[in-house]
């Protein structure tokens, strides 16, 4: 139930807190050159940007973060902040926004792992927010709904926001962080779910996309 959408619908934008992305360009080049990008240097980074040739980009730096929102507010925007000025700019109808430290995965055959074609899938498929279904995404090829899923809650809800995970670190606080430093998360794992009504999530904007429509909302979510 998925919407076919065209490529120059979507933004990806990118906080830049290192001034190499040379490598980090590189490794996503097979996804991200078809996409427009918006690369946000830290207001902090005092070194220029490298990047290569060969992507559709514009870059914002901290005179253009002062010129929009104000010298006095562009503090706000500091650090991986900074990516949520690319979230202001972009006209576009979706956002997805990769941290400058993450490449692309590898799935359990070795390919890349597209993350802004399954971004975009989650964003224009259903969402089940109602009642767990405990074969995840029955939209998925080759499920369906779990034994005594409502009939009347199958056609779903719009899809909002889709939180990607990653490997390596592992998403904890900073006292767990402390406890186990050496824990790292290798285990790829091929799973769509939704997230259940009025329940509370953690979401990170490390790898995320969401539809503009509710930028509003997002930014009262993830505002520093």
């Amino acid at each position: 139930m998925s919407v076919a959408i065209k490529d120059d619908e979507i933004d990806v934008v990118i906080g830049a807190l290192r001034s190499d992305l040379t490598s980090f360009m590189n490794e996503w080049r097979p996804i991200f050159s078809r996409f427009h990008l918006i690369i946000v240097k830290d207001p902090n980074l005092k070194e220029e940007l490298k990047i290569p040739e060969g992507f559709n980009l514009d870059v914002y730096k901290k005179p253009d973060i002062d010129r929009v929102v104000g010298a006095s507010t562009s503090i706000l925007f500091s650090g991986y902040s900074c990516r949520y000025f690319g979230y202001l700019v972009s006209r576009k109808k979706y956002i997805i926004s990769v941290d400058d430290d993450c490449i692309p995965a590898r799935d359990n055959k070795g390919f890349l792992v597209d993350a802004v074609a399954q971004h975009i899938t989650n964003l224009t498929t259903p969402a089940t927010p109602f009642l767990f279904n405990t074969l995840y995404d029955p939209f998925a090829e080759g499920a369906d709904f779990v034994r005594g899923y409502p009939f009347s809650l199958r056609s779903g809800v719009k899809c909002a926001l889709s939180c990607g995970l990653w490997l390596n670190l592992a998403d904890h606080d900073a006292p767990t962080q402390a406890l186990k430093p050496e824990q790292r998360n290798s285990r790829y794992v091929d799973a769509v779910m939704t997230v259940p009504a009025r329940v509370l999530v953690p979401i990170s904007g490390i790898n995320i996309a969401f539809d503009r429509e509710v930028v509003q909302d997002l930014q009262k979510i993830e505002s520093p």
